[in-house]
């Protein structure tokens, strides 16, 4: 049976200390919603760089599992069906369609100095958004996101760095969304006897 025994500590030398290293917390406190009109139900609603352009719109979708790119951005990014690699899963859209993607694509979305490839799938559809960045995304950077408080915070080195949303650009996107709706038949009847 073997009994432990105390270390001898050297009596011309210090007792080593403990040294603790304190890593920054990605949290949200009440200092995070000043600039923020509360209550609100808005989205998160970002401006993030891709393919070395800072591109507005940009949703944050938490709850999604992929990255979608829309026309406009496709688009203004000067991409052809060249730089596409096949895709063959159909999409749900946020009106109950089913949307054929054109593809998938990788690119490059820079958030402070932070860079990570995105596999973006391109669809054909209209959206108020430029693109949408999902799970993918914010668990590539390490990122946590708040709708409560409209912005998005991760690690880049020993910083807590934060993305924040704007409450104006996802109104206006509200705004361009329910003026896009194809006009449906009132329920109100012109019957004169009712």
């Amino acid at each position: 049976m073997s009994v432990a025994q105390p270390l001898a500590e050297n009596s011309n030398s210090e007792p080593k200390r403990v040294r603790i290293e304190i890593q920054p917390v990605l949290s949200f406190s009440d200092e995070d919603k000043v600039g923020t009109i509360h209550p609100h139900d808005d989205a998160l609603m970002i401006t993030l760089r891709i393919r070395g352009y800072d591109v507005k719109r940009v949703l944050v979708d938490q709850g999604s599992g992929e990255e979608i790119m829309y026309p406009d951005l496709y688009k203004g990014l000067n991409l052809k069906p060249e730089d596409l690699i096949g895709y063959d899963l159909r999409l749900l859209g946020f009106d109950g369609k089913v949307v054929i993607p054109r593809g998938q694509i990788r690119l490059p979305v820079q958030a402070g100095s932070e860079v990570v490839e995105v596999d973006f799938i391109v669809v054909d559809a209209y959206s108020p958004y430029t693109a949408i960045v999902a799970r993918p995304w914010l668990h590539a950077l390490g990122a946590v996101s708040s709708t409560l408080y409209l912005k998005v915070k991760y690690l880049s080195g020993d910083q807590v760095e934060k993305l924040v949303g704007s409450q104006y650009v996802t109104r206006q996107c509200l705004v361009a969304a329910i003026m896009h709706q194809p006009k449906a038949g009132s329920s109100a009847s012109t019957d004169k006897g009712l």
